[in-house]
C-alpha cells in the first residue's frame, strides 16, 4: 500500500493580524507588483499611505486569490476579473436576496 503525506500551511487573516503587501503576494504566488496593481485596478483596497504600510484583510486575499485563478484558467487581465469579481459578488447578494424574500413569503 502507497503512503501519501499532504502537509499545508495556512494563514489566519483578521483585523487583528492583517497581511502586508509582501504577505498578500506570497499567499497568492505572486510579486508586489501585482498587487500595486490591484490596488490600481480597485480589485482590493489597502489601508495605509504607501505600499509598505499597506494592509490587507481576509476579504482582499479571497478577491486576490479569485483574480490569480482567473488570470491562469481564463487568460484575463485584471480590469477583467475586476469586472467579473464585482458582477459575481452582486449575483451572490442578489440570490441573498431573493431567498430572503422566498421565506418572508413562505
Amino acid at each position: 500500500m502507497k503512503t501519501v503525506v499532504i502537509a499545508a500551511s495556512g494563514t489566519l487573516v483578521g483585523k487583528a493580524e492583517p497581511l502586508s503587501a509582501d504577505d498578500l503576494a506570497r499567499a497568492c504566488g505572486a510579486e508586489v507588483e501585482w498587487v500595486t496593481q490591484l490596488v490600481q485596478v480597485g480589485i482590493v483596497q489597502a489601508q495605509g499611505s504607501r505600499p509598505v504600510d499597506w494592509r490587507f484583510h481576509s476579504g482582499d486575499l479571497q478577491r486576490a486569490l479569485e483574480t490569480r485563478r482567473l488570470e491562469r484558467d481564463f487568460g484575463a487581465c485584471l480590469d477583467a476579473a475586476a469586472l467579473i469579481l464585482d458582477l459575481s459578488q452582486e449575483v451572490r447578494q442578489l440570490r441573498a436576496q431573493l431567498r430572503a424574500l422566498d421565506r418572508s413569503d413562505g
